[in-house]
């Protein structure tokens, strides 16, 4: 799920920044990509932008309805949900039809009932899915899961520039996983 993109953007520079000679500093241009790079926290082609890694080239500015920009070429490290793979999870949100789940910085990560093979839903103040084993998924427990499907969303009621996931807990070591220091009983 973490890769290493090569990426270019066209980045505004305020004019205050640029000098008498159309020269720009460096640590100028830098700190406009993060900002652009925080705005717009995901693409389509990369994924989630965790970090810009390098710096590779600043093409020339050009002037466009009032502002100028420059081109800039680099690398960063990503974060792109692929079929297939395992990932970990943290339960949200409890529904009759399944849960859902965050992961690292996806928000809407799907898990629903019937990709939960021996688990059974337990309505009530606190509904939770409970499995013959008495393992529990319930809001703030931690899942491996495997991603099922993905899909781009460009905008969708509040839902705007996310990729979202159905996860599925058919396969080996899959399911709700205890860490060291729960609250698990010690004899």
């Amino acid at each position: 799920m973490l890769h290493e993109a090569e990426c270019y953007y066209h980045v505004p520079i305020p004019a205050k920044d640029i000098d008498k000679n159309g020269k720009v500093a460096l640590s100028s241009v830098a700190t406009c990509l993060l900002k652009c790079v925080l705005e717009l926290k995901t693409d389509e082609r990369c994924g989630y932008f965790l970090a810009v890694t390098k710096l590779k080239s600043i093409g020339k500015g050009y002037e466009f309805s009032g502002s100028c920009y420059f081109r800039v070429d680099f690398n960063c490290r990503t974060f792109l949900p692929v079929d297939g793979e395992i990932m970990v999870g943290v339960v949200y949100a409890i529904h009759r039809s399944g849960a859902y789940l965050k992961c690292g910085p996806m928000n809407y990560v799907y898990l629903p009932a019937f990709k939960m093979p021996g688990f059974h839903l337990v309505d009530g103040k606190n509904p939770h899915f409970l499995a013959d084993n008495l393992s529990r998924i319930e809001n703030g427990v931690m899942i491996r899961c495997k991603v099922f499907a993905t899909r781009w969303i460009e905008k969708i009621r509040h839902i705007e520039r996310e990729f979202v996931l159905l996860a599925s807990l058919e396969g080996d070591g899959l399911g709700p996983i205890s860490l060291p220091g729960s609250d698990e009983m010690h004899f």
